[in-house]
């Protein structure tokens, strides 16, 4: 009932940037937090940064100072800037968020994944 369309992702030198997007549609009342997390091949996926309502923001001690996550709560789309991208920032990155449908049910979806490739 919630879908979640990522976009940005691709290939870049290290040391260039890169902006991933995430659109949420569906019977949404409201969001809470929405967030990005990241899956490096043979290791398991792990938290990147999130952000609320409210626009506060939480990030990974790994992406502190590089990466930026926003958000827009009128078209419901969370961004992440990212930039002095390092190869070790290679990964399928996800968008996730959670909030109420207008039924009332909670709900807490992901997105397909875009792959970030940092080459050296």
């Amino acid at each position: 009932q919630v879908q979640l369309v990522e976009s940005g992702g691709g290939l870049v030198q290290a040391g260039g940037s890169l902006r991933l997007s995430c659109a949420a549609s569906g019977s949404i009342f409201t969001i809470n937090a929405m967030g990005w997390y990241r899956q490096a091949p043979g290791k398991q996926r792990e938290w990147v940064a999130d952000i609320t309502t409210g626009g506060s923001t939480n990030y990974a001690d790994s992406v502190k100072g590089r990466f930026t996550i926003s958000r827009d709560n009128a078209k419901n789309t969370v961004y992440l800037q990212m930039n002095s991208l390092k190869p070790e920032d290679t990964a399928v990155y996800y968008c996730n968020a959670e909030g109420r449908l207008y039924t009332g049910s909670r709900f807490n979806s992901w997105g397909q994944g875009t792959q970030v490739t940092v080459s050296s």
